[in-house]
């Protein structure tokens, strides 16, 4: 298999966490968002959108990173066959997709790719709007955990998912410490081997 992305990103990053948490081989093939190489001819004959992560299994190409995870861990644990968990799991999935990485894309912006693309000075309204949005998010996140682990309750793809997103949370200058049980679930999800070695390639790039 092979795993086109930057792992700078979030969603990059899921994709990652996800593969080496199941000890899935992979040929990198890096894309550098930052040099614009997700424009280039080759890469938009591989994923027309000019996004990333896109995976080529055997000649199947597949976009999204949600469709990535549940596809790589299709009949695994980390996707549960009891019905409620298994909705549960994907709740969090769509609100990660329609709420937290939103609302956390705005404040990247502003304070991280500005600043590495030479695009000018952070917007402070822009910032202030993701940030309060960020902040009223995880609280809902925080109540839902009560009694819990892992988000859906088993460990699944949901928690690789939004922990690759709030592990950029300190990069972005949001605050996750005071959302005390975000932060003791973020705490053990990036624990993990498989997380480890996904934020180290995030690293790696700097």
């Amino acid at each position: 298999m092979k795993l086109y992305d930057f792992p700078f990103s979030p969603n990059s990053r899921k994709v990652r966490a996800v593969a080496y948490e199941l000890g899935l081989p992979f040929e990198h093939a890096p894309v550098d968002l930052l040099a614009g190489a997700q424009r280039a001819p080759e890469y938009l004959a591989v994923n027309p959108n000019g996004r990333v992560p896109t995976l080529d299994d055997g000649g199947f190409v597949l976009w999204e990173s949600t469709a990535i995870i549940r596809y790589l861990a299709q009949g695994t644990a980390l996707i549960p066959t009891e019905r409620r968990a298994a909705a549960d799991m994907d709740r969090w999935i769509a609100w990660q997709v329609a709420h937290l990485g939103p609302a956390m894309s705005k404040v990247a912006f502003e304070r991280i790719v500005k600043k590495l693309t030479r695009r000018g000075e952070p917007d402070a309204a822009r910032i202030a709007e993701g940030t309060a949005e960020f902040d009223a998010l995880t609280a809902i996140l925080d109540g839902a955990l009560a009694g819990r682990e892992y988000v859906a309750g088993p460990l699944t793809i949901a928690d690789f998912a939004l922990a690759a997103h709030y592990s950029l949370a300190a990069a972005c200058g949001l605050d996750v410490a005071r959302h005390r049980r975000v932060d003791s679930w973020l705490t053990r999800v990036t624990a993990r081997d498989s997380m480890k070695r996904a934020l180290a390639d995030a690293q790696g790039m700097r």
